[in-house]
């Protein structure tokens, strides 16, 4: 699948559609950003299963501010809709694909059953 600009009007319905969504937020002014976008075009290229948004924090600062994005670049990984990965700053390649294999491997219903036990129990006792 190619790279697909997300927007607060198309965002829902694109990441809805995939299982795994990988979501590059960035800005055309930011150094690193430009340095990490052949990275990430090029690992997109060999997901094609996976959606690869990308998000432009000047243009859309309502959804940077509703992922509370604070430095950019910033990759937010998501599975089932549930945000799994978030990290500011440029990843190789090698580390791009290592977490896509990691995504990949999750057992989703742990993943939803520990959420579940966080949020019943908000003080970690």
């Amino acid at each position: 699948m190619p790279l697909v600009n997300l927007t607060a009007e198309n965002f829902n319905d694109e990441v809805q559609k995939h299982e795994i969504a990988i979501l590059d937020f960035w800005a055309p002014w930011c150094g690193p950003c430009r340095q990490f976008a052949p990275i990430f075009e090029k690992v997109a290229g060999e997901n094609p299963d996976i959606l690869f948004g990308k998000i432009n924090t000047e243009e859309e600062q309502a959804l940077a501010g509703h992922f509370q994005i604070r430095s950019i670049p910033t990759i937010m990984i998501m599975r089932e809709g549930i945000i799994l990965f978030s990290q500011a700053g440029m990843l190789p390649e090698e580390a791009l694909n290592d977490l896509i294999d990691q995504v990949k491997k999750l057992d989703m219903d742990q993943v939803r059953a520990e959420i579940e036990k966080e949020q019943s129990n908000p003080q970690g006792q």
